[in-house]
């Protein structure tokens, strides 16, 4: 089955320039047809699955991988750190930064996520009450499961949303992630909301605890996962 450039566009989520990038700087498989360019779908799905991509709709949609154990949030934390008195207005180029940084991306998946950043309605915020939220792609990409990352950022003024939060308190802390696949996503976000609402988190942040004290309170809620428990260790 043979693929335009528009449909591939599509199925991944990107534009028509990206995937001539591809072509040029990637490798993308394609055949020139009278002036077109024309893909063959398994040939593509091979090269996006060697190049750590996923399409997100249409015809090379692939199938949510599945995840092995607990996903665990210290290393991940560590791995997109703690980001202290941001300039709201400088939060895009910060997550850009935290992306650049994504371990056991490829260059193809990181200029993908990138221009998503940019893009309108690419990042959702996802408030979560009391001034914080949870910022995440809006259409996600399969990783493999040696990627994703968790980062605190803490703004030094309050976050303009497309809607105001909620609960009416101005988000001001954010905990911005990146899954390493469509099913972890999930996994991930209920586990960060969980260590929100239970255990020291929220109020080590809060009161603006030393690194180090906060990775500690996500390490507990590891362990209390690992141990079958939905109560995170207290202070």
């Amino acid at each position: 089955m043979y693929l335009n450039v528009v449909q591939i566009a599509e199925s991944f989520g990107v534009t028509e320039n990206v995937v001539e990038s591809w072509i040029r700087n990637e490798g993308l498989p394609h055949i020139p047809d009278r002036g077109r360019l024309l893909f063959d779908r398994a040939q593509v799905a091979n090269w996006a699955t060697a190049h750590g991509l996923a399409a997100q709709a249409g015809f090379l949609a692939l199938a949510a991988p599945a995840v092995s154990g607990v996903l665990k949030l210290e290393p991940l934390l560590r791995t997109g750190g703690i980001w202290r008195d941001v300039v709201p207005a400088q939060l895009t180029a910060v997550l850009g930064r935290i992306v650049a940084a994504l371990p056991g991306a490829t260059p193809p998946v990181r200029q993908l996520l990138a221009q998503r950043l940019h893009a309108p309605d690419g990042v959702t915020h996802a408030p979560v009450g009391g001034g914080f939220a949870l910022p995440h792609m809006s259409t996600r990409v399969a990783l493999g499961r040696d990627s994703g990352t968790v980062a605190l950022v803490l703004l030094n003024g309050e976050l303009t949303l497309p809607e105001p939060p909620p609960d009416g308190v101005p988000v001001t802390r954010l905990l911005f992630f990146i899954a390493p696949s469509p099913r972890a996503h999930l996994d991930l976000l209920g586990r960060l909301s969980r260590a929100l609402t239970r255990g020291p988190l929220r109020e080590l942040i809060v009161k603006g605890a030393p690194d180090e004290e906060i990775f500690n309170a996500i390490a507990s809620h590891d362990a209390a996962m690992s141990n079958g428990s939905d109560r995170e260790a207290s202070a």
